[in-house]
């Protein structure tokens, strides 16, 4: 038997979701907090906003789950209509996918970015995209390895003094 399984987020997972949502944006927040926000408190926040898109069709939330019942990771997406600004056709993005550092290398994040894909796939999606930090260069190294492809290079120019 695996050591955790991957599952549609519940209610009830919504604060262990949560805390894994702020780390992430903690972690962004530390490669570079001019780009980053960081408002605190997070968890209520992604709490409520993840709660919300519990209710929506076009989002998924999904879980990995050890067999004691802790939360190791998540992943949230969902379908994106056309955008002409970003010259995007319909899709479907991965907005955030994190592991607990204790659970990294076991191949929850893999297994997370798989079922995402397969649900958004399922859900109508021509393409999955998804983001990543610059100095991710671990999770970049994994995107590529299930088939993901660089695309776009974000630039940011902050206000000179």
């Amino acid at each position: 038997m695996d050591a955790f399984i991957i599952r549609p987020a519940t209610r009830a997972d919504l604060p262990a979701v949560a805390r894994l949502a702020a780390l992430l944006v903690r972690l962004h927040h530390q490669f570079d907090p001019a780009r980053f926000l960081c408002l605190e408190p997070l968890e209520p926040g992604y709490a409520r906003f993840l709660g919300g898109e519990l209710d929506d069709d076009d989002a998924v939330v999904l879980i990995a789950v050890r067999r004691d019942g802790r939360v190791v990771g998540y992943c949230y997406g969902r379908l994106e209509p056309r955008d002409w600004n970003e010259l995007l056709d319909a899709c479907g993005k991965i907005h955030d996918v994190y592991v607990d550092e204790a659970a990294r290398g076991q191949g929850v994040a893999q297994a997370l970015v798989e079922a995402m894909v397969e649900r958004l796939e399922s859900k109508g999606a021509p393409r999955v995209l998804l983001l990543s930090a610059t100095p991710n260069v671990v999770a970049q190294r994994l995107f590529a390895r299930l088939g993901f492809r660089p695309t776009m290079v974000e630039m940011t120019r902050e206000k000179k003094p």
